[in-house]
This record gives C-alpha cells, sequence and structure tokens, in this order.
C-alpha cells in the first residue's frame, strides 16, 4: 500500500471539514487490494453527534460497502491519532492496521495518551504507522485552532 497516496486522499477529507468548520480530520479505508472502501471527515458539529469524528463516519461507510461489520483486512488513514473513541470502534470493527498523521496527546488512543492497539487485555490487537504526512496533517490543525482563537478575540 502506499501510504503517502491515501493519507494523501485523508488530507483533503481534512480539508473538507475544514470548509464547513468542523475540526479538519479526515479519514480513508482501504481494503486489501487497495480499494477504497470508506472515507469521511469530521461531522460532530452538523450532526449535532459527538460520535460522528472521521473515523467513525468512514467506518460505517466501508462496513456498509462490504455488508459486514468487521473490516479484517482493512487499514485506516487518518490524519490525526484516533481518539479513544474511535480506537475502540476500530478494534470492535477487526481493522488490521491503523495508519495516521499528527499524534494527539490529549485524546490518542493510539499511542500518545493511551494505546488501545497494543493491549494485551483486548481480544484484537493491531498494527499502528504513525507520522505519515506529520507535518501537512499538524499544519491543518493547527491553523484549524489559530485561526477559531484569532475569530474570537
Amino acid at each position: 500500500m502506499d501510504d503517502q497516496f491515501y493519507m494523501n486522499l485523508a488530507l483533503n477529507e481534512a480539508k473538507k471539514a475544514d470548509k464547513i468548520g468542523e475540526i479538519p480530520i479526515g479519514a480513508i479505508i482501504v481494503n486489501l487490494k487497495g480499494k477504497i472502501i470508506g472515507k469521511g471527515h469530521n461531522q460532530s458539529i452538523i450532526q449535532n453527534n459527538p460520535c460522528a469524528h472521521a473515523e467513525i463516519v468512514a467506518l460505517r461507510r466501508a462496513c456498509k460497502t462490504i455488508k459486514n461489520y468487521r473490516l479484517p483486512e482493512a487499514t485506516i488513514y487518518v490524519t490525526i491519532e484516533p481518539c479513544i473513541m474511535c480506537m475502540g470502534a476500530i478494534i470492535h470493527a477487526r481493522l488490521k492496521k491503523v495508519v495516521y498523521g499528527s499524534p494527539d496527546p490529549k485524546w490518542g488512543g493510539a499511542g500518545s495518551l493511551y494505546n488501545f492497539a497494543h493491549d494485551k487485555r483486548l481480544n484484537h490487537n493491531l498494527e499502528i504507522v504513525s507520522g505519515i504526512k506529520n507535518d501537512k496533517a499538524k499544519k491543518i490543525i493547527t491553523n484549524f485552532f489559530k485561526n477559531k482563537r484569532s475569530k474570537q478575540c
């Protein structure tokens, strides 16, 4: 799999979130053959739903695409490290791998704050790859919050 290519697609999803005033995080889910089976960007504000994170939106679409709630051979590409809620959903869906851009030290569930991916007490563990397009992912989210703060002044 070309991690750079798929992360660029996730970054495009993040830009969609930014355009609608959502925290700019994007996700792409790819099957073993490299076909995109789900994608999403944050929609919590417009959906009035705290669960409408990019990863959850992409998971729902991927499961609908393959008509199964399990995605055992799939990889998710997400611009920012998945939060604890999203990592829980990713583990329940049995994804094979998580590839993310920038770490999230405040909410990260894939190594920064918590490490659900390698918790041997859980019945599923998965591979984590971090730092793909880190600078671009970090810049999008940093600019979003910088702009948001400057509008509040």
